[in-house]
């Protein structure tokens, strides 16, 4: 029988990189059709607070 702790290393590897992917990805087009250069880092500072708060809402808060 699978615990629930089992894959928690994996979910959380997939949550960081998840955000960094989607919002880093959104933040580097914005960055190209805006002609501008900050939107990417601002992106992927998104990405990481997003992943970090879903982890919290998932793994600690219980």
């Amino acid at each position: 029988m699978a615990t629930k702790d089992e894959g928690a290393f994996w979910s959380i590897i997939g949550y960081l990189l998840s955000g960094f992917l989607i919002w880093g990805g959104i933040g580097w087009l914005a960055d190209h059709f805006l002609g501008t250069h900050i939107l990417f880092l601002v992106g992927m500072l998104m990405g990481t607070v997003a992943s970090l708060f879903l982890i919290w809402i998932r793994f600690v808060k219980e």
